[in-house]
Formats: structure tokens, C-alpha cells, sequence
């Protein structure tokens, strides 16, 4: 089914008695990962096409992954901002399991747009030359500042959480690990405990899929390439800091079209996360035409300390747009 308005879905009179999932109809698949699914769906009701994202069967019983689901939706629903997607709905379906609506957005995900550039396909390049792509991540970052005003931290902020849209949009998503700035991690099995070893448990991870897509492990929350140094560490508390450390990796890939800390395992991307700095984007790709600036607004993204990073995401935002026109 098109995106076209069809007005004679718009004039029916609403059946007799319909249930909160029997409203939804002609269900097409859009995305399927390891825990949730999302399907593109019609509601007879609104009369209008939605997205619906459930949990697959082997998740859909686990009490934390419940929790995160319904995290995600909750927070979504109440981070009500042009670059965050708007949800409808939340309920159960026909077998019980949870599930919530959600504005349908066509476009893709930002990691996609940069896998394509990085394999030299012109088209893409074209359309999303550096100036874009800073825009991009500044949008996508007005969704954090919004979220960190409201006292909540992301703590994934990667390109694969960033959804460009066909008409322009950028909304930030997946806030199901978010937490409320200053409390501890509930989601934590032992809340005296918040470090994880560097060791037996990573191991079955040190592959791809594991850098980039590892949501929990033990008390680890959030994705290896794009952890900050407090969360590598298990810090309890964490502060819109930690998401602007994210954010200079997700800067540092755009530009660079390599992750900044990846090492050869996941233990040594932490060493490097927690010790090791990077190359200016500048310096490490002189041929690319990175502006100075868009690099140094990386690099003072990327600073070990919180203190030495940009203190709110505003003010990276005004940097990030500045380097932008000078990449114009």
C-alpha cells in the first residue's frame, strides 16, 4: 500500500464494537531485530497507516525485556518533540503479547546512508555531502536536548538509532535503555554492582554483531562503539555527558566512516574508550575534506573527562551547525 490519502478509507462509520488490536489490519513487515519486530499496519478506526512494534515470542515473556519495551514507548510518548516519532498506542495482541503504535515514517536508518557513502556510491554521496550529514546528527541531537531538559539520558545514541526520513526528518529512537538522570540503573541485576569484567562474558560477543548491536550484558547497558568512559566503567549516575561522548563517535563515523575506540575485540575497545585518543577526523582523512572545525567539535566531544566535553547538548549543537556552513 502507497502513502496516498484514500478518502473513501476516511468515511465509514465505525463497526458496532471492535477491539483495541482487531482495529488493526493489512500487516506488512518493515523490520525484525533480535527482540521486537515492527510492521507497517492500517487502523480501520483512525484510518490512517501506523507502525507497530511488538516483541518476538522468545522476549515477549521476559520481565526485562517487558520492562525496556514498555520503557521505550513510555518515554517516546511523553518526549513529545519534532525529532522524536509520536506514539499512539500501547496494548496487547491477540496472543497476549505488548505492543505499541507509533507514527509511520518512511526513509531508513543512518548507519545505512553511511554504509553506502563509505562503499563510494555517488548518488548517496551527493545527497548527503559533510554539511548534511552534520545536520543530521545536530537535528538528532535537539531530540537529546529536549529528553536531558526533562531530565532523562539516552545512553544508545548511535547511527542506527537515528532514522532519516524520505521527506527530511530526523527522529531519534530506541529509548529503551533510557534512565532518569541522577537515580541508578534499575535495570541492573545487583545495584551494588554496576562494573562488568572484561572477560568469559564478552567473549561470545567479539564479533560485528555483537560491537553494534549488545544491549545487555550482566549489568553492561548501551552499545560498545558508542559507550562513554563512564559507562564502560559502570558509573551508577550518569548525566547528559555520557550522551555527548556517544554523540562525538556518531560525529567521528560521519566523517570519518570508522568507528573512533573500534579495536580488534570488545576488551580492547574499552582500553581504547577509556585510554586511548583518537586521531582528529582532520588528520586521520586529509583527503576527505573534513572542515577543522567539524573535527575539533568531534575531538571536544570525545574527551575522557566530562568536565573537558561540551557541558549541554546545546551548545554542541551550535558548533555542530557552524561547521557545517563551513562545510557548505
Amino acid at each position: 500500500m502507497d502513502n496516498s490519502i484514500i478518502l473513501s478509507r476516511t468515511d465509514p462509520n465505525l463497526p458496532p464494537k471492535v477491539g483495541e488490536f482487531e482495529k488493526y489490519a493489512e500487516f506488512e513487515p518493515m523490520a525484525r531485530g533480535k527482540k521486537a519486530r515492527l510492521d507497517s499496519c492500517f487502523d480501520v478506526i483512525m484510518g490512517r497507516s501506523v507502525a507497530m512494534k511488538r516483541l518476538l515470542p522468545e522476549a515477549a515473556d521476559d520481565p526485562d525485556e517487558q520492562r525496556r519495551f514498555l520503557r521505550e514507548a513510555r518515554v517516546t510518548a511523553q518526549l513529545q518533540h519534532p525529532n522524536t516519532v509520536p506514539v499512539y498506542e500501547i496494548g496487547r495482541d491477540d496472543e497476549g503479547g505488548i505492543y505499541f503504535t507509533m507514527k509511520k515514517i518512511s526513509g531508513e536508518n543512518f548507519f545505512e546512508v553511511l554504509k553506502r557513502i563509505a562503499k563510494d556510491d555517488e548518488e548517496t554521496a551527493a545527497k548527503f555531502p559533510i554539511s548534511n550529514r552534520l545536520d543530521v546528527i545536530a537535528d538528532a541531537c535537539l531530540a537529546l536536548a529536549y529528553a536531558h531538559a526533562h531530565g532523562v539520558v539516552h545512553r544508545d545514541f548511535k547511527p542506527e538509532n537515528i532514522w532519516v526520513g524520505a521527506f527530511g526528518e530526523v527522529i531519534l529512537l530506541d529509548w529503551g535503555i533510557a534512565k532518569v538522570w541522577g537515580h541508578e540503573d534499575d535495570f541492573a541485576d545487583d545495584p551494588t554492582d554496576h562494573k562488568i569484567p572484561l572477560g568469559s562474558r564478552l567473549d561470545s560477543l567479539e564479533d560485528e554483531a555483537g560491537m553494534r548491536t549488545l544491549t545487555r550484558t550482566g549489568q553492561l547497558l548501551g552499545t560498545p562503539l558508542y559507550m562513554s568512559p563512564e559507562q564502560v566503567l559502570g558509573h551508577k549516575y550518569l548525566d547528559e555527558r555520557t550522551d555527548i561522548f556517544s554523540v562525538g563517535i556518531v560525529l567521528y563515523e560521519a566523517l570519518c566512516f570508522v568507528e573512533p575506540f573500534r579495536g580488534r575485540d570488545i576488551r580492547t575497545t574499552f582500553d581504547n574508550i577509556i585510554h586511548e585518543p583518537p586521531v582528529p577526523p582532520h588528520i586521520k582523512r586529509p583527503e576527505a575534506g573534513i572542515p577543522e572545525e567539524a573535527g575539533l567539535v568531534a575531538m571536544r566531544a570525545l574527551a575522557k573527562k566530562p568536565d573537558e566535553r561540551y557541558q549541554s547538548v546545546l551548545q554542541l549543537v551550535d558548533e555542530l551547525r557552524m561547521a557545517a556552513r563551513a562545510a557548505e
